[in-house]
């Protein structure tokens, strides 16, 4: 073989394994750089949905059962939290009566979620009296008490708010009356506005599991 046909083979084999390098070399760029789907358009269901999940302050409070609670308690599992307290006279029952009826509407194809009573008045929100408050709605009812600020940081993160005030020396809590839609990382995942619908948050609840679900399996694919 004489040497300028030795030289054509070389750059050719040389030419081959470049393509090669580049086409593998693009593939895992595209894998690694995968788009993943915008956030489903809730609106007429009152549910705005985060493209990027946001995360909670860290907190450390107590739980109806007298457990410490963090925010690395919330992972593993979706939660729906509502900013409320015990005695509160309508707002909150009604609220409380939506999530027991879009619980009782979920697939059980879905995985099933927990509901989080975070309370806007510790100094009567015993862990005893969320235990009674919260076993009427369901097992898997929740709630959480504790220090003040750091349940105003938690509430503050969860997008809501409350205000105490002194009418005829009785305390009256005002607070936001939306739900907070958590996913398994413990993130606020979206945001569920009244007027609350129990049969449109099932479906809602559905929606955003699936397109989580979906971005998660693209990129890991």
């Amino acid at each position: 073989m004489n040497r300028s046909v030795q030289i054509t083979l070389v750059v050719l084999v040389l030419a081959v394994v470049l393509v090669f390098g580049l086409v593998v070399g693009r593939q895992v760029f595209q894998v690694g750089n995968v788009e993943p789907e915008p956030a489903p358009d809730l609106a007429e269901m009152n549910t705005y949905v985060y493209d990027q999940p946001r995360p909670l302050a860290e907190f450390t409070l107590t739980n109806e059962n007298g457990e410490t609670v963090t925010r690395e308690s919330l992972r593993g599992r979706w939660t729906f939290a509502f900013v409320g307290y015990t005695n509160c006279p309508d707002v909150c029952p009604a609220a409380m009566a939506n999530l027991r009826r879009t619980d009782k509407l979920l697939s059980n194809e879905l995985p099933q979620p927990d509901y989080l009573l975070v309370t806007a008045d510790p100094e009567h929100d015993t862990p005893g009296k969320l235990k009674d408050y919260t076993a009427f709605f369901g097992e898997n009812f929740h709630g959480l008490t504790g220090d003040l600020e750091t349940l105003r940081k938690l509430t503050t993160s969860l997008s809501a708010v409350f205000v105490h005030r002194q009418v005829d020396g009785e305390l009256l809590v005002d607070h936001s009356g939306h739900f907070a839609l958590l996913n398994p990382d413990g993130e606020l995942a979206a945001l569920i506005q009244p007027p609350h619908h129990p049969e449109e948050m099932a479906e809602a609840f559905e929606r955003i599991y699936e397109w989580t679900k979906a971005n998660r399996e693209k990129t890991r694919s």
